[in-house]
C-alpha cells in the first residue's frame, strides 16, 4: 500500500509573503498608528491632569522639609522617650544647635519655622529669634541651659513632641486640619477648638448651595429647553443666541453686574422702593452672603443645563406627544409618562455638569458671597495664594476629589451614568 502525501497549500500574497504574517504586520501597523493618534492627548491629560492632580496628592502628605533642615537633630530623637516628662538630653540640644546655625547660615531655618508654625503657632517666631542669637553659643557648659535662656520655649516638652511627632519624610497633620482635627500633645487625635471649626461647615455648605443651585438651575433650564426644542427651527436659533450670550462676556463682568444690581442701592432694590414694595429703611441685603451666590451662580451656571436639555429634548420625536394625546391621555399625563422620562437623560447629564463646576466655582463666591456664601475652594485658592500652606491646601483639595468620585459613583449607582446622554 503506498502512502498518501497531504499537503497543504499555504496562501500567500501578491509578494510572496504568507499571508498569516501580512496579517499580523497590517495589524501591527495599525496599532502604531493609532497609538500615534492618541500621544498628542494622552500627553495633554498627562500634562495638565494627571500631573497636577499627582503633585497635589503628594503635597497634601509631604513632610520632608524637618527630616532636611534638621539632619542632626531628628536622628536622635529616637532614643527620647516623648510620653515621659523630661526633656531631651544634651545630645539632642547640641544637635539642634547645630542645626539652626547651619540654617541660618543658609537662609532656610525660616522655612522650617514656617512648617512648625502651621502645626502650632508662635513657632516661626522662635526659630527666627533663635536663629539672630544662636551664633552666641560656643561650647556653653550646658546647651540645654543655653537654649532656654535664649526662649524659654525651648524648655516646653510639648514642642519637642511636637518636632519629633513632625519628623517623618509624610504627614497627616494636613488631613487632620482639613477635617477640623489635630494632634494633641499626649499624641491623641482630637477635635481643633470651635473656634478653628471651619472647614467641616465649608464642606457642607459648599455641597449644599451646589445642590440648591444645581435644582435652581433645571427649574429655569427645563421650561427654556422645552421651548427652544418644540419652536421652529427659525425661531429656536435666533433664541439660542440668547443662552449663548453670556458665554461672550467675561465671568468677572458678569459677577460685577450682580453686584451692581443687588447690594442694598442697587437695581433691584431700587426698583423695588420705586414701586413700592419695599421702604427706603427696610431695603433687602441681597449681597455678600447665600442669596448673592446663588443668583449669580445660578445664572452663570445656567447655560451649561440649557444646552444639554435641549440637545435630548431635540432628539424626543413629537409624534410621542400626539400618540398619547390620541390614546386619551390629557395634556399633563402625555408629559408626565412621556416627555419627561425621555428627557431625564439630559437632566442627568446637565445636573452633573452643573454641580461639578458649582462645587469648584471661587471667584464668584468671592466676590459676591461675603462670609456667608463662600465654598471650600475659597479657602483652597487663600491657602494656595495668601497664607503658603499648600500641604492643607492639597488636603482640601484631595478631599474635595474624593467627595466628588464619590458622589459620582452614588450617581452611577442610583441613576446610572449609561443614561446620561447629551443628545
Amino acid at each position: 500500500m503506498t502512502d498518501q502525501v497531504t499537503t497543504q497549500e499555504v496562501l500567500t500574497t501578491a509578494d510572496g509573503v504568507p499571508l498569516k504574517i501580512s496579517l499580523k504586520r497590517a495589524m501591527r501597523k495599525k496599532m502604531i498608528t493609532s497609538l500615534l493618534l492618541v500621544t498628542p492627548l494622552f500627553l495633554f491629560i498627562l500634562l495638565t491632569f494627571l500631573m497636577p492632580i499627582t503633585d497635589m496628592l503628594l503635597r497634601s502628605v509631604d513632610n520632608k522639609i524637618v527630616g532636611e533642615l534638621l539632619p542632626r537633630t531628628i536622628p536622635l530623637f529616637s532614643g527620647w522617650d516623648e510620653n515621659g516628662q523630661e526633656l531631651p538630653g544634651e545630645d539632642i540640644y547640641r544637635a539642634m544647635v547645630e542645626d539652626i546655625k547651619e540654617g541660618a547660615e543658609a537662609k532656610t531655618i525660616l522655612r522650617l519655622g514656617r512648617r512648625l508654625n502651621f502645626e502650632r503657632s508662635g513657632m516661626s517666631s522662635l526659630f527666627r529669634k533663635s536663629a539672630r542669637t544662636i551664633k552666641r553659643i560656643e561650647q556653653p557648659d550646658s546647651y540645654k541651659a543655653a537654649m532656654i535662656k535664649i526662649d524659654k520655649r525651648w524648655g516646653d516638652i510639648n514642642l519637642w513632641r511636637l518636632i519629633k511627632r513632625e519628623r517623618g519624610s509624610f504627614t497627616n497633620s494636613h488631613f487632620l486640619s482639613a477635617i477640623d482635627r489635630q494632634s494633641n500633645d499626649d499624641g491623641t487625635i482630637g477635635p481643633k477648638p470651635e473656634y478653628k471649626q471651619i472647614y467641616i461647615k465649608l464642606f457642607v455648605r459648599t455641597m449644599t448651595l451646589s445642590l440648591l443651585i444645581t435644582f435652581m438651575t433645571v427649574l429655569l433650564g427645563y421650561p427654556i429647553s422645552y421651548l427652544l426644542a418644540t419652536l421652529p427651527t427659525k425661531i429656536s436659533n435666533m433664541l439660542m443666541i440668547l443662552v449663548l450670550l453670556p458665554f461672550w462676556t467675561s465671568l468677572l463682568v458678569r459677577t460685577t453686574a450682580w453686584i451692581a444690581l443687588l447690594q442694598k442701592e442697587g437695581v433691584i432694590n431700587d426698583l423695588m422702593v420705586a414701586i413700592g414694595i419695599i421702604s427706603n429703611d427696610h431695603r433687602i441685603v441681597m449681597i455678600h452672603n447665600k442669596t448673592g451666590t446663588i443668583l449669580a451662580m445660578t445664572h452663570i451656571l445656567l447655560p451649561f443645563m440649557v444646552l444639554p436639555l435641549f440637545s435630548v429634548m431635540k432628539t424626543i420625536p413629537v409624534s410621542y406627544m400626539r400618540a398619547a394625546r390620541s390614546l386619551g391621555a390629557t395634556r399633563f399625563t402625555a408629559f408626565r409618562r412621556i416627555y419627561l422620562p425621555n428627557s431625564i437623560p439630559g437632566i442627568g447629564a446637565g445636573g452633573i455638569l452643573v454641580f461639578i463646576l458649582a462645587i469648584g466655582y471661587y471667584i464668584t463666591p468671592e466676590l459676591v458671597g461675603g462670609v456667608s456664601g463662600t465654598f471650600i475652594s475659597n479657602m483652597i485658592a487663600y491657602h494656595i495664594q495668601g497664607s503658603l500652606n499648600w500641604g492643607l491646601g492639597a488636603a482640601l483639595g484631595t478631599l474635595l476629589l474624593m467627595l466628588v468620585l464619590a458622589l459620582y459613583i452614588l450617581y452611577d449607582k442610583i441613576v446610572g451614568i449609561d443614561n446620561m446622554k447629551l443628545g
